[in-house]
């Protein structure tokens, strides 16, 4: 592994945030080959023995990215309290113990599809902050059948507590008597703001998949299935244009 800042390792073998792993070092609390480590220093942790406080850091967990199809009534969240099923219980053992996965984003118990999981803070951010422009594509059957008018408003933005919302492509797949399938793509993932929309144009959600996020599609992947991005997928991920 190539050298790389003090606290961004530190960040990543989950000791602290880098702010404050930044501070550390201005203490003189954080020890590279027994040396007193300063800020702007790197280290390899391949090579180098790195502590904090005299004690060593753990390795940072190898990095990982898995696309996974969310069935419905489990939970994005890594742990429930209540016993119910989260999306690290699909996982196989050595994925859910000790490799630091997480959710990226959500999708709420009621809806299924496409959702993220990894181990890395970074992208974690990349993804989920409007700035990258990362649009998530969803299929959604609402009841009855909005009019030409309505599709428009929704395709505006619909306010939602008095805040705007960002324009959404609205596109219908199919009309039928169990009510009007449509395509959304928005770059927008406020809290239940598909089933809220839809509530307020009179037209509830029946059912809510999401079916890509930014260049990803779920394809083929079974519900309740998983499977880890490639280097080409994680880099289109990784690195969008700004």
């Amino acid at each position: 592994m190539a050298s790389q800042r003090l606290q961004k390792l530190i960040a990543a073998a989950g000791v602290c945030s880098r702010r404050h792993a930044e501070e550390l070092l201005r203490q003189g609390r954080i020890q590279v080959n027994g040396a007193a480590a300063r800020l702007g220093d790197s280290a390899d942790p391949d090579r180098d023995s790195i502590a904090v406080d005299g004690r060593p850091l753990d390795r940072p967990a190898r990095p990982v990215l898995l696309l996974l199809n969310k069935p419905l009534g489990v939970l994005c969240s890594c742990s429930d309290p209540q016993g119910r099923p989260t999306v690290l219980d699909l996982l196989p053992p050595e994925l859910r113990q000790g490799q630091g996965l997480h959710p990226i984003g959500r999708l709420d118990a009621d809806s299924r599809g496409a959702l993220l999981l990894t181990n890395q803070g970074d992208l974690t951010l990349r993804l989920t902050h409007p700035r990258y422009g990362h649009r998530k594509l969803y299929r959604v059957w609402v009841s009855g059948t909005p009019s030409a008018t309505t599709l428009e408003r929704w395709a505006a933005g619909v306010p939602l507590d008095g805040v705007a919302s960002q324009p959404v492509d609205v596109r219908v797949l199919q009309r039928g008597k169990r009510g009007t399938r449509l395509e959304l793509a928005m770059g927008e993932g406020r809290n239940r703001q598909i089933r809220r929309t839809a509530a307020l144009l009179g037209h509830p959600v029946l059912d809510l998949q999401r079916v890509g996020i930014g260049p990803l599609r779920l394809g083929s992947l079974a519900e309740g299935c998983w499977r880890a991005l490639d280097h080409q997928e994680w880099q289109a991920l990784a690195d969008p244009p700004l």
